[in-house]
């Protein structure tokens, strides 16, 4: 009878069993609602039919391309990026913050239920955003998303939104904006351009500054990569906080007192030691050591980008951020022109750029493999340029381009009577203007190249316009422009033949100091002081980056300001890179003069000398010259109030460019010894300042 029974009892254990498990089940079910409470359920659409090689799926909330190796996530409808998964991973369940989060920053609570060793993952948050008016912040969120393009090659959506005096007068930039996202089959990443338009009829605006900003894991992602000699360990966004750090002479500059990373205790951290220059922001990102993964942002053209190929701008910082630089002021100041008036129309085209992934075995060498891939992807890129695969009608491809070739000559009769070849020189296309004007066009598009040994040069890929061909070049002051206007149409060649720049020169050299190069990197960079080092900047030719430096000079000459004496002195070791005031230790400065002594065996009281005056940054300063007579009420000449590029406190070894030619009649020089005084009369702050880029003394012409 005991017997019979047995087969019943089982199945109500494993009955009890199933309830329990049952209502663990629901109880974690309840849980991660919780998690998720202000996420609606997603209903997912797929478009179209499921593709092989690049998968779109839309839902309500976000749009997702997956081709293999990268898995996209873009907010529907803002066009944020919130998510790249890199190369898969199965069995995750993920929560996203919601959507009022006006910081922009995306959680994600991952449940792994298997390890696979061979993945690495990625998540991060990003979007596009523009200072305007006031600064006030824009995160330009777009209202629709359109499918442009879904194929076995390549997945491209348009996230859009058309700006309305009604609705968005005061509270929004007024843009009309169309943000693009491309993933191609083949390629671990995500290309992004923008299309931003301006009509007549849109009320006036400043827009300072546009970018694409990415924010990274912060436990991942330690390790940055700027150049192959700028790369180390950087501090955690939070080690920049009061309890781990202290402020400096300004916000962005902080010395870390209790860093996460022991290691970096004492060191200085600022954004702005880790700017670079457009011609070489062409790569930049950073390494997660734990997975031997890296994340790029790779930018094969800079005709996109504002100021020329010398204008500095900001790559990576601490946060971890990885930036996108299109439009901005740094080292540049309100010089820049971003003023768009009413009646203005303005429509351009910014990037196509590559957010590139790689990875590579956890090895004691990844950081350089990984470095080494992605400069190895940065060559193709450029070799692509300009891409065929967007579908933009305002992105031309290659056909739709043209192409301006010549050869550049330089004529310095001091020199030699013949023209000689402008080696190495920057010859570029940009808008109208007057010459060096490029450094401060900030609205048009701009195309640049460099001179061979002989001064030949071939700008290729010239977008359809009307531009100025401009010019300078290494050891002559000046720039150069070439007095016509160029009309570029689609697939047209023009040959310019031969170019000849003649730079200012009145007479013989009597002596010069410095190098005619735009920038103070020649002269005496002092080391920096030992409690204030950042270990990134610790190659000699980024030395210059380092903080504090303008206070050296203080210190360097406390008895006195600086003079040098003309073949006494040695410009590399005797002139200060940057003419500041003097910290008096008791939170004033004051003006300085500095003095070039030289001798004269003889003088021409009927003619007129020159002096050429090349400087390479300003910084609300006011420049006066006096000739053998430091207490004359009138200074013989006068730059006025110049610059807002900042140079100096934001780590620059030069800003804008400006030049001078300055006429001192012979009577005012003696036979024998002689002096020039240089006061920099502004002392408002630390910063007012110039750089010297190259002085130059000329006799009458004979």
């Amino acid at each position: 009878m005991f017997g019979r029974f047995t087969a019943p009892m089982e199945v109500a254990e494993k009955r009890r069993e199933l309830v329990l498990w049952i209502m663990v089940t629901v109880e974690s079910l309840l849980f991660l609602c919780a998690c998720c409470a202000e996420i609606p359920p997603r209903k997912v659409v797929w478009d179209g039919d499921c593709n092989p090689h690049i998968r779109l799926k839309r839902s309500e909330e976000t749009v997702i391309i997956d081709n293999g190796l990268v898995e996209v996530t873009i907010e529907n409808p803002s066009g944020h990026v919130m998510g790249i998964k890199y190369m898969g991973m199965d069995n995750v369940l993920e929560c996203g913050n919601p959507n009022s989060n006006r910081g922009y920053t995306v959680y994600y609570y991952l449940f792994k239920f298997q390890t696979i060793s061979s993945i690495a993952y990625i998540f991060l948050s990003s979007y596009w955003d523009i200072v305007w008016d006031d600064n006030a912040f824009d995160k330009m969120e777009t209202k629709h998303v359109k499918v442009v393009a879904h194929t076995d090659d390549l997945v491209e959506l348009s996230f859009t939104k058309k700006w309305h005096f009604t609705t968005d007068h005061g509270k929004a930039v007024p843009l009309n904006i169309d943000k693009r996202f491309v993933v191609q089959r083949g390629v671990p990443g995500l290309y992004m351009y923008g299309i931003l338009e301006r009509r007549h009829d849109f009320p006036e605006a400043q827009m300072y500054q546009l970018r694409i900003v990415f924010k990274l894991k912060e436990d991942k992602f330690g390790f940055m990569a700027l150049s192959d000699t700028r790369q180390g360990i950087v501090p955690r966004g939070g080690d920049r906080d009061s309890s781990r750090s202290q402020t400096l002479a300004f916000k962005e500059a902080v010395l870390l007192t209790n860093p996460s990373n022991p290691q970096l205790k004492g060191e200085v951290d600022d954004k702005y030691q880790y700017s670079c220059e457009n011609k070489d922001n062409k790569l930049h990102g950073w390494v997660s050591d734990d997975d031997a993964v890296g994340f790029w942002i790779i930018t094969p053209s800079n005709e996109f980008r504002t100021g020329g190929p010398h204008k500095q701008d900001l790559t990576s910082h601490v946060g971890p951020i990885a930036l996108s630089m299109f439009v901005s002021t740094h080292y540049t100041g309100i010089d820049i022109d971003v003023t768009y008036k009413k009646g203005e129309a303005w429509r351009k085209v910014f990037g196509p750029v590559l957010i590139y992934l790689n990875s590579a075995s956890s090895d004691d060498d990844h950081r350089n493999t990984l470095w080494n891939d992605a400069k190895r992807q940065l060559s193709e890129e450029i070799e692509r340029w300009p891409y065929n695969f967007t579908r933009s009608r305002d992105f031309p491809h290659a056909e739709e381009r043209g192409e301006v070739c010549g050869q550049l000559l330089v004529r310095d009769r001091c020199l030699d009577e013949e023209p000689t070849q402008a080696q190495s020189a920057f010859v570029g296309l940009a808008a109208p203007g007057n010459a060096g004007s490029w450094q401060t066009e900030g609205k048009g598009y701009q195309f640049w190249a460099q001179t061979d040994n002989t001064g030949r040069f071939n700008i290729k890929n010239v977008r359809a316009g009307e531009y100025n061909l401009y010019a300078w070049v290494h050891g002559f002051i000046g720039d150069y422009k070439l007095d016509l206007n160029i009309t570029i149409q689609p697939g047209n060649k023009i040959n310019l033949g031969t170019l000849i720049y003649d730079p200012p020169r009145n007479g013989p050299t009597l002596w010069e100091i410095g190098i005619p190069d735009r920038t103070a990197a020649e002269f005496f960079v002092p080391e920096p002081h030992p409690a204030f080092v950042n270990t990134l900047c610790l190659d000699a030719a980024d030395k210059f980056r380092q903080y504090g430096l303008w206070d050296r000079y203080s210190e360097l000459y406390h008895h006195g300001d600086l003079v040098y004496t003309v073949g006494v002195s040695n410009y590399s070791r005797d002139w200060f890179f940057a003419h500041v005031p003097r910290n008096t230790g008791n939170g004033t400065n004051w003006s300085t003069t500095w003095q070039i002594k030289y001798n004269l065996q003889d003088v021409n009281e009927e003619g007129n000398y020159t002096l050429q005056l090349a400087l390479a940054a300003a910084s609300y300063a006011e420049l006066q010259i006096r000739f053998n007579d430091r207490e004359a009420v009138e200074p013989c000449f006068t730059t006025s109030r110049i610059g807002y590029d900042n140079a100096v406190a934001r780590h620059g070894i030069h800003g804008l460019y400006r030049s001078y030619t300055i006429i001192i009649p012979g009577k005012r020089f003696h036979k024998g010894d002689n002096a020039i005084f240089l006061t920099q009369t502004r002392s408002h702050g630390s910063f007012d300042a110039v750089m010297y880029d190259y002085i130059r003394l000329e006799a009458p012409a004979g």
